[in-house]
């Protein structure tokens, strides 16, 4: 299962953790970041419209790779597979949310913030872990420690990284992708800037550093 989901760190050195308030500016959003380079997108459940716009966008915009954020519970995982997510990403790791992405067939990247959680998810098959909130927890420092017990494990930090901070993460042997909210500002989305999306959408995907 955690071979599946390293596979999206092949399509670019960053995976935009999307919030969308407004169903409408799911697709437009879409096009705009498979535009500039970005095909992997994470919508975050935080959202009434959420599910709605992850629906929208993996049948509008089929060359993007829509996965959902903030899985919690087994309902998540099944809401999410239902609306054509390709994968899930998870703010910490338990077994029963492990085991519904099973049951379900969604590639799961879990979160993790401790050595004890990379050795839980570990245990459990995952080598390819999310590394939440990144930069609250330790950021780089962090990865450079876990890098020595967990020489097996990648990770994708997410939460607090920009990109001014991206190059620094993703220069670390460890680290695969990294996940960053400044490709979607709120304000562009509001304005219906998607040139402007589609410019740091751009921007991102040569950050590899």
């Amino acid at each position: 299962m955690s071979n599946e989901t390293l596979s999206l760190a092949s399509h670019g050195p960053v995976i935009p953790v999307i919030v969308i308030q407004k169903l409408e500016h799911a697709v437009p959003l879409a096009e705009a970041l498979v535009a500039g380079g970005v095909k992997v997108l994470e919508v975050t459940l935080r959202t009434p419209v959420a599910l709605q716009a992850m629906e929208a966008m993996a049948r509008a915009v089929p060359e993007a790779i829509v996965g959902a954020g903030t899985l919690r519970t087994a309902a998540d995982v099944q809401a999410a597979k239902n609306a054509g997510c390709r994968f899930g990403v998870s703010p910490g790791y338990t077994d029963a949310l492990a085991a519904a992405c099973k049951e379900f067939g969604l590639p799961l990247l879990p979160g993790v913030s401790t050595a004890s959680e990379v050795m839980q998810a570990s245990s459990a098959g995952f080598s390819f872990l999310k590394l939440f909130p990144a930069v609250a927890v330790g950021g780089v420092n962090l990865l450079k420690a876990l890098a020595g017990p967990f020489p097996d494990i990648a990770f994708c930090p997410t939460g607090g990284i920009t990109p001014e901070t991206a190059p620094q993460f993703l220069s670390l042997p460890n680290v695969k992708v990294c996940g960053g909210s400044w490709l979607t500002p709120q304000d562009a989305m509001d304005a219906g800037d998607w040139g402007r999306i589609t410019a740091l959408a751009k921007a991102a995907s040569s950050l590899r550093g």
